[in-house]
C-alpha cells in the first residue's frame, strides 16, 4: 500500500477505535449533530472543489468529498467534543479553537504532505476560521435538537 492509502485508512479506523469508550446514550444523543456537520462539510466540499479552494486527492474518496476525513476524525471529534463540553458554550468554543488549530495546521499540512489533500485558493488560516464558524453553527443545531427532544418528552408525559 502507498503512503497516501495507509494515511487515509488510518484516518478512518483510528478515530473510530475511541468510540468504543463512549457510552451508547452519548453516542446516540450527539449522532444527529455529527451527521449534520458531515452533510454540511460534504456539500461545502463539492462547492469548494468547484471553486478550486482545495483539491481532494484521497485514493479512498475519489471525487469532490474526502470521506476518510469527514467520516473519520471530523465525525468522531464532533461526538467527543459534544460529549465532553455540551452545555458549557465557552468551554465548547475554547476546546474547538484549540483542536481546530491542530486540525488546520499540523494535520492539514500532513494531509498535503502525503498528497491526500491540497489547499488551492484558501489557506490553513481561512480553513481554521471556517471550522470555528461551523462549530458555532452546530452548537446551535444541537441546542435546537435538545429543545425538540425535551418538548417531545413533555408532550408524551402530559398524555
Amino acid at each position: 500500500m502507498k503512503k497516501k492509502e495507509v494515511f487515509s485508512l488510518a484516518m478512518i479506523i483510528i478515530p473510530w477505535l475511541s468510540v468504543l469508550f463512549m457510552d451508547k446514550k452519548s453516542f446516540l444523543r450527539y449522532l444527529p449533530v455529527a451527521c449534520f456537520i458531515n452533510l454540511f462539510i460534504s456539500v461545502f466540499s463539492v462547492i469548494s472543489n468547484k471553486r478550486r479552494w482545495w483539491k481532494n486527492k484521497n485514493p479512498f474518496s475519489p471525487g469532490n468529498v474526502d470521506f476518510s476525513y469527514i467520516l473519520g476524525p471530523y465525525f468522531v471529534a464532533t461526538l467527543w467534543i459534544f460529549k465532553l463540553t455540551y452545555g458549557k458554550f465557552s468551554k465548547y468554543l475554547i476546546v474547538n479553537m484549540i483542536l481546530n488549530i491542530f486540525n488546520a495546521f499540523p494535520m492539514g499540512e500532513a494531509w498535503e504532505k502525503v498528497g491526500a489533500f491540497k489547499f488551492k485558493k484558501i489557506n490553513h488560516t481561512i480553513w481554521y476560521f471556517i471550522c470555528i464558524i461551523m462549530a458555532i453553527i452546530i452548537y446551535g443545531y444541537q441546542y435546537i435538537v435538545e429543545k425538540t427532544i425535551v418538548n417531545e418528552n413533555k408532550l408524551k408525559s402530559e398524555l
